[in-house]
């Protein structure tokens, strides 16, 4: 044999090599070419390169754009040839069988079209990854209802091994046949009920895109057929009592919780998640009617002191946030905190009652000796846990400020803040925070700002929240020649809102437009007198002001905040629904930058009867 030289050897291997690096470069250029043409909409230059990459080595990766163009050119001959040459290469693989009959139907030939599709389904074997296959092959070119059919047909062949639902169900939802989706949902969680979590995930999401309330009002209308059918299956009441949750509608789920809990003999546990629930969005009678549920069930009830301790809270926010209270509510509520005390004694299990009576006592009852007393015997106990202990003190500072007492104030909330304990929790930001408010109410602007900038980083959000508006209300109200005239008697008038001073606090802003007309305060100061006017029960005033914010600074950073308080007024003061919807839907178009947005889609939503009844 003839021995070449070494270096002839190398320079053979690199012609070679450059030749083959040569043909994959001319091969992505030409990709590259038909690309654009099939871009372009130029499919008669594009399919006669992507005929020649076809004939080459790497056939299946231009495929699907050379049967593409012969599709659009109509040259449905040569795409039925191309198609089966890849059914001969690849007879496991259904895609090129659907594609088939694709062309078929394009070509106009759809009897032949169908036959092929139903042959497929008919012959697909019982194996779950077959059908799976073959299904997706047929939703590759938007033929659902054949997947469907797949489905159907595999859930027979595997009988009760695997149903498909939740494929199914996807597809009924895409083709907003709500009645099937939901068929599929309740059933799987009637065969296998761990599955209930994963439907109601799934639900969730579908419900909350819903707009016009189709899926809530079948899954609704479905579930209450299943429990009278099926009275004894617990699971129909768990998904409604689920899905009234979902909705808000707080009192068919206080209906759903109470009679789970007597059906399981339970201890009322979901009666009580769903008091705290209601509360937190507003519902305070209905929440109250579940914490006094469970407090019938008497005193040995695990739920029972808690249940008693959160029902006097919500009486107090039912009382206070409607801003038409008496004295008469207050003395009342005052004797009901009491004699709960009384009932259990003060200990630390009583001292969350203890705090919520002072704060009652201080800000409402202007009995401010008393409520220092009684925070004072609930930071003595040595056995209370640290946090609350902490919680007391930051009321027992808030009363203090309250009364004018500034040092003593900012003392109480340093003993907090600056606990190492308390150093990255939101309990100890929170003291950083009130600390911070106090600087900015006696003036001290840029020590306030210090703090808050830190702030803005704390890990609850609420927390970072208020000190970033806070900050930034300080830097937009400083001029550039650092002079704060205006901004110290709003800040002074801001203390005098929370000290309860609410005639002084509207004289006080009054004279800011006085002394400094046009002042880039103005729109804050609008919103504050507005404020004080709700707290006062004063809501054709307030209305007044919150539209004023509107016509003249609607572009500011109170304009969406404005615009969502007159929606609420004009929803739970005014009774004017139709107001309020309108309001709410300016919201949402005219600023979709807004946090309120949610709530405002929220509102609307059920303004406008999707909520459940």
């Amino acid at each position: 044999m003839k021995k070449f030289p070494p270096l002839m050897i190398s320079i053979i291997l690199f012609l070679l090599l450059s030749s083959e690096h040569t043909s994959l470069f001319a091969q992505d250029t030409e990709d590259e070419l038909a690309a654009q043409y099939f871009q372009n909409k130029e499919f008669d230059k594009a399919v006669v390169i992507y005929e020649q990459l076809f004939s080459g080595k790497n056939y299946a990766a231009f495929y699907s754009p050379f049967l593409d163009c012969l599709i659009e050119l109509k040259d449905y001959s040569k795409a039925e040839k191309t198609v089966k040459k890849m059914i001969r290469a690849n007879p496991a693989t259904p895609k090129y069988d659907v594609d088939l009959g694709y062309v078929y139907s394009k070509a106009g030939q759809e009897k032949k079209a169908s036959q092929q599709y139903e042959s497929l389904i008919k012959n697909v074997s019982p194996d779950q990854s077959q059908i799976l296959t073959l299904a997706n092959a047929f939703l590759l070119r938007n033929l659902s209802d054949y997947a469907v059919q797949t489905y159907l047909k595999g859930r027979k062949l595997n009988k009760d091994s695997y149903s498909f639902g939740f494929e199914l169900a996807e597809i009924y939802a895409k083709k907003h046949d709500y009645e099937n989706m939901v068929e599929e949902y309740l059933d799987l969680i009637e065969q296998y009920d761990s599955y209930i979590d994963q439907v109601q995930n799934t639900l969730q999401s579908a419900i909350n895109d819903d707009m016009e309330n189709k899926i809530s009002t079948v899954l609704k209308t479905n579930l209450l057929k299943r429990i009278q059918k099926n009275p004894d299956d617990i699971t129909y009441s768990q998904m409604l009592l689920w899905l009234s949750i979902q909705l808000k509608d707080f009192e068919t789920a206080f209906i759903q919780a109470k009679s789970l809990d007597k059906r399981t003999k339970g201890i009322g546990e979901n009666v009580f998640s769903l008091a705290r629930l209601a509360a937190s969005n507003g519902d305070y009678t209905t929440s109250e009617k579940a914490y006094n549920y469970i407090i019938d069930k008497g005193p040995d009830n695990y739920y029972y002191l808690n249940s008693k301790i959160e029902l006097l809270n919500v009486k107090y926010l039912k009382i206070t946030s409607l801003f038409n209270y008496t004295t008469k509510d207050l003395t009342d509520l005052e004797t009901l905190y009491v004699v709960t005390i009384n009932e259990f004694g003060k200990s630390t299990s009583t001292i969350p009652l203890m705090k919520d009576l002072a704060h009652l006592q201080a800000f409402y009852l202007h009995k401010t000796e008393d409520a220092k007393s009684l925070l004072n015997e609930a930071i003595a106990m040595k056995t209370a846990a640290p946090k609350t202990i902490a919680e007391c003190k930051i009321e027992l500072a808030n009363i203090l400020l309250m009364s004018g007492d500034v040092w003593e104030a900012t003392l109480t909330y340093s003993q907090v803040e600056k606990d190492p304990a308390f150093k990255n929790e939101p309990i100890g930001h929170l003291a950083k925070f009130d600390n911070a408010k106090l600087s900015y109410y006696i003036g001290e602007f840029a020590w306030a700002k210090a703090q808050l900038d830190v702030l803005k980083a704390a890990t609850s959000k609420l927390i970072a929240n208020d000190a970033m508006e806070l900050s930034l209300l300080i830097s937009d109200n400083t001029d550039a020649d650092s002079t704060t005239g205006a901004l110290q008697i709003y800040s002074h008038a801001d203390l005098l809102s929370f000290q309860n001073k609410d005639d002084e606090a509207l004289k006080t802003l009054d004279s800011i437009d006085v002394l400094y007309p046009g002042h880039a305060i103005s729109d804050e100061v609008l919103f504050k007198k507005a404020q004080i006017k709700m707290k006062k029960g004063l809501y054709n005033d307030a209305d007044s002001l919150y539209e004023k914010i509107l016509a003249l600074y609607p572009d500011d950073i109170l304009g969406d905040d404005a615009l969502f308080k007159l929606a609420e007024l004009n929803e739970y003061q005014f009774k004017n629904k139709e107001k309020a919807m309108e309001l709410y839907q300016e919201l949402l178009t005219k600023y979709p930058a807004s946090l309120f947005v949610t709530e405002a889609r929220k509102r609307f939503r059920a303004l406008r009867g999707d909520q459940l009844n």
